[in-house]
């Protein structure tokens, strides 16, 4: 069973002191929907893929979905009693852990969706599925003691924008309650999309652990998967940083015609990581997240489209591009990687570039294909370099050219682009540090 921590220098995670690179998928909505035979099915190709985290939300999302099993009982009104909990769903939800833990799989449980806190604009349509405050305390409680044996991380909460102080009170009573029931816990607040900005008061916690983001789903804010890392970099708390929610495989382009494949997730996974979100990355598929069956309801189809049935998303092929992509982070070392798009000479932000601090190992993702120019010398500093086609996974030796700037000093090197019309990533590493 894995035990995560972070590490000393507030960056990255370990597992038993190892460094870790966490990588999840999204099944948000599979306790109260998805039956223990088809767990077993997901779980198993989740982990051939390399997977080794899974976020799921504790309660149903069901200002979205349709929830089959309900975390609490009904009461005479028709309204869930938040101080009585359904043992048998806690039941089904502990074994569905047990099983995702025997595979080597980290549990990432949100305590509290945004869907019920008061004062939450999702919440205010649809505010019979209010927790009180008084039931805060006691149901966080009970989700520790249920689940301490499966050591989850936690994300406090679910796509918060800490709209009031009543949003924030909630959300500090839930962080702080487990926090003193499991002080050994690593904890985040999922938070909504292009959203960086916390209370203070949450930043400046000790009980809070990571930062996590939300790239999220709309075409025209895709930036936001290296430009809100810069945010979280700012601020005067160092804490490792995570993409929790880039867009979804298969997910509606947010509002309009469209729907995302297996190249926007790789862009998403290498601008994240790359941008200074190093510690992790999420990926989504529209209609795991949900469980969504073919045909069931779905209430929000204008925002995201119609999911697909569970088995379909279950094999789409971005999930593989980020278990490989995954796999290029960690035989390369790039837990090491600091930004570093100030090298880059070429004048296209969407080029990410990280290197490490001594620039032993330098780093670009090309998105599309264009000859890339860094102020780095990489022949006469004795680089190796290739590129890799992220689509095909070929491996592409480039011919590197020097280019002299107008004081006739500083060099430059030219790496010409590739002609297969695909995302590449670049790899320098400097000949003296390979093994």
């Amino acid at each position: 069973m894995r035990q995560v921590t972070v590490a000393d220098n507030k960056e990255i995670l370990l597992n038993r002191g190892q460094p870790f690179f966490y990588l999840a998928d999204t099944v948000w909505g599979v306790f109260s929907a998805a039956k223990l035979e088809e767990w077993e099915v997901y779980l198993e190709y989740r982990r051939l893929q390399g997977f080794n985290a899974l976020q799921i939300s504790v309660l149903p999302l069901v200002h979205e979905t349709v929830a089959d099993e309900l975390p609490f009982r009904v009461g005479a009104d028709g309204k869930w009693d938040f101080m009585s909990c359904n043992e048998a769903y806690f039941d089904k939800a502990e074994k569905m852990l047990q099983m995702a833990c025997e595979r080597d799989f980290l549990p990432v449980l949100v305590v509290l969706w945004h869907n019920y806190v008061p004062g939450t604009g999702v919440n205010n349509m649809h505010p019979e599925y209010t927790i009180p405050w008084e039931a805060v305390q006691p149901y966080t409680e009970y989700v520790v003691k249920r689940f301490a044996r499966y050591n989850p991380l936690y994300y406090i909460s679910g796509d918060t924008q800490f709209e009031n102080e009543q949003v924030t009170s909630y959300y500090e009573k839930a962080l702080q309650t487990l926090k003193r029931c499991a002080p050994e816990a690593v904890t985040a607040m999922h938070m909504g999309s292009h959203q960086h900005e916390i209370p203070d008061r949450i930043v400046h916690s000790d009980d809070l652990d990571l930062y996590i983001y939300q790239s999220g789903h709309l075409t025209e804010t895709q930036s936001d998967c290296y430009e809100l890392p810069e945010q979280f970099m700012e601020k005067t708390i160092r804490r490792p940083i995570i993409n929790s929610e880039p867009c979804y495989e298969g997910h509606g382009y947010g509002n309009r015609y469209g729907r995302y494949g297996a190249f926007d997730i790789r862009r998403a996974f290498w601008w994240s990581v790359l941008g200074g979100a190093k510690a992790g990355f999420t990926y989504g598929a529209h209609g795991i997240w949900s469980w969504h069956r073919k045909g069931t309801p779905f209430h929000n189809e204008h925002f995201a489209k119609t999911p697909f049935d569970w088995r379909v998303a279950l094999r789409f092929s971005g999930a593989w591009d980020i278990g490989y992509a995954k796999e290029l982070f960690e035989q390369h070392a790039m837990f090491e990687l600091v930004p570093r798009n100030d090298l880059l000479v070429t004048s296209y932000p969407e080029i990410r570039v990280a290197g490490s601090r001594d620039l032993s190992i330098v780093v670009v993702y090309v998105p599309y294909s264009i000859d890339v120019e860094l102020s780095l010398d990489l022949t006469a500093e004795g680089y190796a370099v290739k590129m890799i086609d992220l689509d095909r996974r070929n491996v592409v030796q480039p011919a590197i050219s020097t280019t002299f700037a107008t004081d006739g000093v500083s060099k430059s090197s030219r790496i010409p682009m590739t002609d297969t019309n695909t995302d590449v990533l670049i790899i320098a590493i400097k000949e003296a540090t390979t093994k």
